[in-house]
């Protein structure tokens, strides 16, 4: 059994995301002539109160949006931190990199860096002890995996289009298997691409993979997968439900919801759950509204 296998170095690259932005990669090389890669994901909209991702804000290079003093912090700052430790001392070697930011939102040495770093040794560790990541962080008896949410419209900051909303997922939780959960999740997919396409949309996708048609309102989108899940072979609410990730600080401004106050945007979102089978809303309110939440949550639980 492998008890120790220490830090030797800490690479980091820039590199590209799925949408042509730079991100953070990050490598961990240790004593036993193993690595960890990982790449940090970045989000097109982030809440109010996430922690923060540091970029170079060099308009010459990508609109400001480089990571090159993120690389920086990684290799020099959080390499002198991390070089020598054990990469199976996960928990200490994360509250390490916390306290050398020293702030709420990691805003002194960056999301980024910290996170990049924190995955790269996770997969460092389970690569040292040739096991798979999930097999690692889960135990031994790890098999399975969380219902797939699967974006198939976009709206929002993830589309060029006047949906409000950014996600509006399906939930195939009636399936038997993480496998199965795919298949049926594609074929709703595939058959919702049908539909548009005879109505007359355009079927380019988001940023997020998803369909950006130009409709009139999310009951329109909702509508849409209603029909692509019947159509598909399954049963809306029973084998497949439906999500929303609203991304409400994205248009709240002033204390309104476009032009709805708090009360009518919880209104809005309770009359879209008795009238469609959704289970799951994200960020249904801005972050900032807190009556808000409360009313939301009051309204709908939790």
């Amino acid at each position: 059994m492998t008890t120790s296998s220490k830090i030797v170095s800490v690479e980091a690259l820039e590199i590209l995301d799925s949408r042509g932005n730079p991100t953070v990669q990050v490598t961990i090389r240790t004593d036993r002539n193993v690595s960890g890669t990982a790449a940090v994901p970045s989000g097109a909209s982030t809440g109010e109160h996430e922690a923060l991702e540091i970029r170079d804000q060099d308009p010459k290079r990508y609109f400001g949006k480089g990571v090159l003093k993120v690389i920086h912090t990684i290799e020099k700052t959080l390499g002198k931190l991390l070089i020598g430790h054990n990469v199976f001392e996960q928990e200490a070697l994360d509250r390490k990199m916390i306290e050398a930011d020293g702030t709420p939102n990691k805003s002194n040495l960056g999301a980024n860096a910290l996170l990049g770093a924190s995955l790269a040794i996770a997969r460092a560790a389970s690569a040292s002890c040739n096991l798979p990541l999930y097999q690692y962080l889960g135990g031994p008896h790890a098999h399975l995996l969380p219902c797939p949410m699967m974006n198939v419209i976009n709206g929002g900051m993830h589309a060029d289009n006047n949906l409000e909303f950014q996600e509006f997922m399906i939930r195939p939780l009636g399936a038997p298997s993480f496998k199965e959960a795919v298949r049926w999740g594609v074929e709703v997919f595939h058959t919702l691409k049908q539909i548009l396409k005879k109505q007359g949309h355009v079927v380019a996708v988001g940023d997020e993979g998803g369909f950006a048609p130009h409709l009139h309102s999310s009951e329109e989108a909702l509508t849409l997968l209603m029909e692509a899940i019947e159509k598909a072979g399954y049963q809306p609410g029973k084998e497949i439900s439906l999500a929303l990730d609203c991304a409400a600080s994205s248009f709240y401004k002033e204390g309104k919801y476009s032009t709805r106050s708090s009360a009518e945007q919880v209104k809005m979102l309770a009359t879209l759950c008795d009238q469609y089978p959704i289970d799951s809303i994200e960020d249904g309110m801005a972050e900032e509204d807190w009556e808000g939440w409360q009313l939301l949550t009051k309204t709908l639980g939790s």
